[in-house]
């Protein structure tokens, strides 16, 4: 879990574009960020496993 202070950080609008920071929305992890879902790897893995992502299934073959 990131500090408040530092997602709060990453909220503002940086003075250049190439330091715009993706946080997941629900821990603030900023690696293993996935775009597509606004999340980290492993909230997606939880929300997946939990069946709250609709389309998303743990693949098996």
């Amino acid at each position: 879990m990131a500090k408040k202070s530092t997602i709060a950080r990453a909220k503002k609008t940086p003075k250049f574009s190439s330091r715009i920071v993706r946080r997941c929305f629900r821990c603030g992890r900023k690696r293993g960020y996935m775009r597509d879902f606004g999340m980290c790897r492993i909230c997606f893995r939880e929300a997946a496993n939990e069946g709250k992502l609709p389309g998303i299934k743990k693949s098996s073959w």
